[in-house]
């Protein structure tokens, strides 16, 4: 059904994906006629290219530093989108399907949306092969098309006969709201070989005149920094050497004065559980200055290993980028439909539609029952589509149902959408958007 190649842990592991990808694509004794579907994990983005010509069209490749740099910098901005991701790559949960719908042929995408119960329509396959996300929502259904969508199982994306959905227009926060950009500081504590990546595509999101701070306990760093982010457009970064499980630095850095702070996990040690408890020492320095300082910080942190997850949740970190078990879970989904790494790179990329978690106050008025479908449409009035929630605490008021499958950190994707929630102060909406300033 599908060949999964991974990249080993040697000093040149690409070259020998690449040399696998070979053997598998002339093995001189494969059918004719016999196409596979593999997919392969490259490490180093530059080696994409020659990777591309050694597949031809039957390879996928799933180019790891690339995945969780990316996932990293939206992240920072927007803790609990990690969740999200994890949610929607992880077979446990609610995933993507693309599911054909004749009775959904010949109406509008929007109409689409409302016509599922406990699926979220977040896209569309066209008959010609063209993968769309976020389409425009007034785009007729054609025969032959596929929904894309969110759902517990291939089997529960089923269209679920309503007309009347109790949308609540009262509650609806007519008015779009504007949210001026303003230039934003980002604080880098240690450096592994993504760091350049994450610093790069930051600058595809802040605002120009932000700022990077990167400390790191080799001088090498320096060089690395003006060699790799010598083109960024958005950003300054200035170096600070030094280790970041010394107390005395992290309190020198008037840590309060940033609006995210990234953890890395120093890669070039050997032993991964050596890795993990560096990084929960800094990530502790980190909890016990913002009780003394009385101040909250937006720290996201690496976790090589995922039971060191449970340890570092007691730093109250706001999210976790588990390297390796993304890029597992990517490489499982792409392995089960190959059309899915082009839903994953809209998603991850600058410039298109992307996750965005916002103030629940810009979309509905707080502590007032309202179902999803009313969320849905005040996010439709947007030209967003609204997939989920994140609540701030748990609510004594809240369903049943939305505790029982309530993700961490309070993350919901995919809610049945008649089910009834209060929305206060601090919670938010999980929308897919072009535009990240427009609530």
């Amino acid at each position: 059904r599908s060949i999964i190649v991974l990249a080993p842990e040697t000093g040149e592991p690409d070259s020998i994906v690449i040399k696998t990808i070979l053997a598998i694509t002339n093995n001189p004794n494969r059918p004719a006629t016999k196409k596979f579907h593999t997919v392969a994990e490259i490490r180093d983005p530059r080696n994409v290219p020659i990777a591309e010509i050694a597949g031809k069209d039957e390879v996928q490749l799933v180019i790891f530093d690339y995945l969780i740099s990316r996932i990293t910098a939206q992240t920072c901005r927007q803790p609990g989108l990690s969740v999200v991701f994890t949610e929607l790559l992880d077979f446990g949960g609610d995933e993507i399907y693309f599911q054909e719908e004749p009775k959904v042929v010949g109406k509008t995408f929007v109409e689409a949306m409302y016509s599922y119960e406990t699926s979220c329509v977040m896209g569309l396959r066209k008959h010609d092969g063209r993968i769309m996300v976020k389409p425009p929502l007034n785009m007729k259904i054609e025969e032959g098309d596929k929904l894309i969508a969110i759902s517990e199982d291939d089997d529960t994306v089923v269209v679920s006969g309503k007309s009347e959905f109790g949308i609540d227009p009262g509650a609806i926060r007519i008015a779009p709201k504007y949210v001026p950009p303003r230039p934003e500081a980002t604080l880098i504590l240690g450096w592994n070989r993504r760091a350049p990546l994450i610093i790069n595509e930051l600058d595809n999101y802040v605002w120009p005149g932000s700022k990077i701070t990167v400390v790191a306990e080799n001088s090498v760093v320096e060089n690395e920094l003006a060699t790799h982010c010598s083109d960024l457009t958005h950003q300054t970064v200035a170096f600070w050497l030094g280790d970041t499980t010394n107390r005395r630095i992290l309190d020198d850095l008037n840590i309060e004065q940033y609006d995210h702070i990234i953890v890395l996990s120093q890669t070039e040690l050997s032993d991964v559980q050596s890795t993990d408890a560096k990084t929960l020492s800094t990530l502790l320095h980190l909890r016990d200055i913002s009780d003394t300082k009385m101040h909250d910080f937006s720290i996201v942190s690496e976790m090589l290993d995922d039971r060191n997850r449970k340890l570092a949740e007691i730093t109250h970190t706001d999210d976790f980028i588990v390297s390796v078990k993304l890029d597992s879970l990517m490489m499982s989904q792409i392995s089960e439909n190959k059309e899915l790494k082009t839903v994953f790179e809209d998603l991850f990329s600058a410039g298109g539609p992307a996750i965005y978690i916002k103030p629940a106050e810009f979309y509905v008025e707080l502590g007032r029952p309202v179902n999803f479908y009313t969320v849905m449409e005040s996010a439709r009035q947007r030209n967003q589509i609204a997939i989920g929630y994140k609540l701030s605490a748990p609510k004594e008021q809240n369903t049943t149902q939305v505790k029982e499958h309530m993700l961490a950190y309070g993350v919901f994707v995919n809610p049945k959408k008649s089910s009834q929630i209060f929305f206060s102060e601090g919670d938010k909406i999980i929308v897919i958007s072009e535009d990240e300033h427009i609530a």
